[in-house]
């Protein structure tokens, strides 16, 4: 049965698929010890029963058992990985014969491997063992996607390709994308044939997901779990009605289940759906899409009037005593800069939370506050759950950053949280605000001007925006250096740009920047500027080499970030006097 065959039985109504291979798998005490796709070569028998158990319970497709067939995973290099692919290929046709139609099932790339060469050599394989229906599943974002599905369809123009994605109850995949949105680049795919959604959510979930979508021009696909994981005496158990059959309402054509499905499951599904007439596509009126919403951040729209904004960074404080940081903030204000940014646990230390602090400057004095926030500490749910903190006190503003490492003397009772990179955090916080979950927020990132590498840099920085990162605050400009890395960084991004500048006080704080703080280069004449002066002197100084710095990089630039150094704002307040005479 081919891809031909399978266009015409799809067009009849909904095609049912088998469930985890793997989960099942592993609750057979037969089964062997090891990734379950090895099992094709070492115990086939076992894998030819267990695809055989699924069509017994009257499934009509089953998938290879290749979902983690790539090179680190089941295999260890591209030969065992074609041996591999031949014999789970050899076993699912033996098993479905002239009745069942078996897809090929690419499963999603291990992190640090390139997605494209990853996905299409896998393709290439099973195409050379004559597969052609494929399934992509558990995708967490459409990297290397569009273009496997064009390789395939380059060497099998008849071939049918699938793609599915992998998220949360909430619509998120692990990638911090919006299903949606991933669904809907797919849908526009010339290349792809059917798109919808596997694995994380229960059918009740998964079901609300589908719904919300717009109108799709492909076959849909829903395969969900056999409901939510709980452990028993150190197993995996799913507990859940198998009510899959809810989403054939939905127009979904290619039905099947995910994690913790198992023949049970499908045979359940098969006799309801063997009592009804599969539910034909019905056509859903496109949602209605009101307009982008206008983000009411102050720096936001001083920068769209092309006016110029200062920003100032201000320390939390390290215990509960927030006096002397309201009074800080307040000053900054009133000498001019346009709002405080605040860092999140700097130098992975922990102080007083960014985000609450930014709440307390915006509810309480009216100040326009930019919390930093880290990828280091929270999960995606601790994550949503501050933004929506945020969004409701009326703060607009995040700069998305990675974050510094836990320091290596505390990393024996501290662990690190990085679920998030900072590119994945900047497309979460924008989906929110696509969702109506947020108000929008103006976002921002870091640059590092002092970068060995500047071109990864500048790499990275073209990543940040397409994740929808609006501007970019750099490090500081202490050395010839930084300011011309920052004019090419103006002539490559098309984001704002506000020049870091950080008073530097002393010959010790100048090379401390220099030799301890990361991100930071300091040219050595302005070292030996600092040597022999006395507090006054220092000061006098770095008011004057900021105010040359700012002059050097200005044309370059949209506004100042400016670092308070030992919390002297009023050191910083004369600074930006300097910056208003330019």
């Amino acid at each position: 049965m081919n891809a031909q065959d399978l266009r015409e039985r799809l067009a009849r109504g909904a095609l049912l698929f088998d469930g985890a291979t793997g989960t099942y798998a592993k609750t057979l005490e037969v089964w062997p010890e090891g990734p379950v796709e090895r099992a094709c070569l070492t115990v086939p028998q076992q894998v030819l029963s267990l695809h055989r158990a699924y069509l017994a319970a009257g499934c009509e497709a089953i998938k290879t058992n290749t979902f983690a067939a790539h090179v680190g995973l089941a295999a260890e290099n591209a030969v065992q990985q074609r041996a591999l692919v031949s014999a789970a290929m050899e076993l699912a046709r033996r098993a479905a014969g002239n009745q069942a139609f078996v897809f090929a099932d690419i499963g999603p790339a291990p992190a640090g491997v390139n997605a494209e060469q990853a996905y299409t050599a896998l393709a290439d394989a099973f195409l050379d063992a004559g597969a052609d229906c494929f399934l992509m599943e558990t995708m967490p974002s459409d990297a290397g996607l569009a273009e496997t599905a064009a390789h395939i369809k380059a060497r099998n123009p008849q071939a049918f390709v699938a793609v599915s994605f992998a998220a949360d109850p909430d619509g998120f995949t692990r990638a911090g994308e919006m299903a949606a949105a991933l669904i809907a680049r797919m849908d526009a795919c010339p290349d792809v044939d059917a798109v919808g959604m596997n694995c994380i959510c229960g059918a009740y979930h998964m079901r609300r997901l589908l719904e919300s979508l717009p109108a799709t021009h492909k076959l849909l696909l829903a395969m969900p779990n056999a409901g939510y994981p709980h452990v028993i005496d150190g197993r995996t158990y799913y507990d859940s009605d198998p009510v899959v059959i809810a989403c054939a309402s939905l127009g979904a054509r290619l039905l099947g289940g995910c994690c913790g499905t198992t023949p049970e499951h499908m045979k359940q599904i098969a006799q309801r759906l063997s009592s009804r007439r599969a539910a034909t596509e019905q056509e859903k009126e496109p949602a209605q899409t009101e307009g982008e919403r206008p983000c009411k951040s102050r720096i936001a729209q001083k920068l769209a009037r092309g006016e110029r904004a200062i920003l100032v960074e201000l320390d939390p404080p390290r215990d509960s005593g927030i006096s002397g940081f309201l009074a800080g903030a307040q000053t900054l204000a009133q000498g001019g800069a346009d709002a405080v940014t605040i860092a999140d646990c700097p130098i992975g230390r922990a102080r007083m939370d960014s985000s609450l602090l930014a709440c307390k400057l915006s509810r309480e004095l009216g100040i326009e506050a930019l919390p930093h926030m880290t990828c280091r500490d929270r999960n995606v749910n601790a994550t949503k759950a501050l933004l929506l903190g945020l969004s409701m006190e009326g703060v607009h503003n995040v700069l998305a950053v990675t974050g510094d490492p836990v320091p290596t003397s505390d990393r024996g009772s501290v662990k690190s949280v990085f679920q998030f990179n900072s590119r994945v955090l900047a497309r979460f916080v924008r989906s929110l605000s696509q969702t109506g979950e947020t108000e929008p927020f103006f976002l921002c990132g870091a640059l590092n001007i002092n970068a060995v590498n500047f071109e990864s840099e500048l790499e990275r920085a073209r990543d940040k925006e397409t994740c929808g990162i609006e501007a970019f605050l750099t490090q500081p400009v202490l050395s010839e250096r930084a300011a011309q890395n920052l004019s090419l960084a103006r002539k490559t991004l098309s984001g704002k740009i506000l020049g870091g500048l950080f008073p530097v006080v002393s010959f010790n704080n100048a090379r401390f920047l220099s030799s301890e703080v990361a991100g930071i280069s300091v040219d050595e004449r302005v070292i030996a500027a600092y040597e022999g002066l006395d507090r006054a002197q220092g000061e006098a100084l770095a008011v004057r080499l900021c105010a040359q710095a700012a002059a050097r990089i200005a044309p370059d630039v949209d506004g100042y970030y400016i670092m308070t150094p030992f919390q002297r704002v009023q050191l910083v307040c004369r600074v930006m006097e300097e910056l208003k005479k330019l």
